[in-house]
This record gives structure tokens, C-alpha cells and sequence, in this order.
């Protein structure tokens, strides 16, 4: 199902849904930087993707928006119109890489051959199963919201989010691809936790940062 189809469960009294949208496009996010807590703004491209963003989400009644507090996902949230709901929640921010911040992985794996970020995680920063107890404590605060949520937020912590939402391990985390500016959203079918949309950009689809 795509977003555009998600649309029609959302607004059509279904069960309620969580909205993950990543921040868009940062100067770091072009370069495959990891951009964990140093706050990078959007780039004009990123400007632009949020606004396009509006016709999505004004489709769609939220009762509750929260977003990392990083201005990246806060100017995400502002700009597709969201402002007025918008609450920082320092749940949402991205993983703390320590050591490797601003690195990419190709640089990374210059020195550490093989070296991957599900498996080995980051010298100095968080451990998976720390992002991962932010993910489940995040679910459980927005567990008891009755109506649709929006949850702003990054990269990586996103697919941590999923996961949890499937309650699947941490590490299957890898398996989800979510650009920037992308919108994945969660709900119920017949109780059971689904994906009904994953990483869809208005007007672009296809694969990329």
C-alpha cells in the first residue's frame, strides 16, 4: 500500500495509524555522513521536500506530532504545516554514534574492514540495545493515544521504530531503506501490527538518500 492509499484508511475512521517522517535532505544526509546529534540544517532541496509534504499531510488528522529536537526534524515538521502540533520529544533523536559522527562508512571501513553498524555498532556511543530501549519507550508514551500520530525523527532511529512496531530484533532494523524527507507509516490489520506504507516520497519513486 502506498501512502496515497493510506490516506483513505486514516481518514476513514480505520484504525489509527503512526506516521514516521524522516527529516529532509541535510548536507550530511547527500554526503552519507552520520549525522547523529550535531545539529545540521536542511539544505534548500530538503526545504523544498518538506513543503511538499503538505498535500500528504493535511489529509490526515493527527492528534498528537512529536519530534526530535534537532532542527532538521522540527523544520521538517514546521514546514509540511504541522507547527501549531508540533512538541519536541528527545526520544526521537537519531543514534548517538560516538566516534564515528560526521564519518561515513566508507571511511569507517577504511580502517575497520568490515565493520558494520548493526553488527558492531560505535565506539563512544550509544549500544543497539540502548537505541533500541529508547524505540520501546517512545511506543509505550504514544501507546495511549487514541487518534493518528506523527513522529519526526532520523534515519536510522526510524528503522529502530519499525522494528519495534513489528516486534522484530533490533538488528532487522537493516532491512528497512527510509530516505530522507520519506514518510512510512505503521498501523493495524486485523489487530495485527503492519506497515501499511514504508519510505515514500511525493513524486519519487525509486531508491536514493
Amino acid at each position: 500500500m502506498t501512502v496515497d492509499a493510506a490516506f483513505s484508511v486514516a481518514s476513514g475512521g480505520g484504525a489509527r495509524q503512526v506516521w514516521i517522517i524522516r527529516h529532509a535532505q541535510t548536507e550530511w544526509s547527500v554526503n552519507g555522513r552520520h549525522t547523529g546529534r550535531t545539529d545540521i540544517p536542511l539544505t534548500p532541496t530538503g526545504i523544498a521536500a518538506a513543503e511538499a509534504l503538505r498535500p500528504w499531510v493535511k489529509t490526515v488528522q493527527f492528534e498528537r506530532v512529536f519530534s526530535s529536537p534537532l532542527s532538521r526534524a522540527l523544520d521538517t515538521a514546521r514546514l509540511c504545516g504541522l507547527e501549531s502540533q508540533v512538541q519536541p520529544e528527545p526520544l526521537l533523536m537519531e543514534w548517538d554514534y560516538g566516534q564515528y559522527e560526521g564519518i561515513t562508512t566508507p571511511q569507517i571501513q577504511a580502517k575497520h574492514p568490515g565493520w558494520d553498524l548493526w553488527r558492531d555498532g560505535c565506539p563512544g556511543g550509544e549500544t543497539m540495545d540502548q537505541v533500541h530501549a529508547r524505540a520501546t519507550s517512545l511506543l509505550k508514551k504514544i501507546e495511549a493515544v487514541p487518534g493518528n500520530v506523527a513522529l519526526f525523527s532520523h534515519g536510522h532511529f526510524s528503522r529502530f521504530i519499525i522494528a519495534s512496531w513489528l516486534q522484530l530484533p533490533a538488528s532487522r532494523g537493516r532491512s528497512f531503506a527510509i530516505r530522507a524527507g520519506s514518510v512510512t507509516v505503521l498501523g493495524f490489520e486485523h489487530h495485527n501490527p503492519v506497515i501499511w506504507a514504508a519510505g515514500d516520497i511525493p513524486g519519487t519513486p525509486g531508491v536514493g538518500r
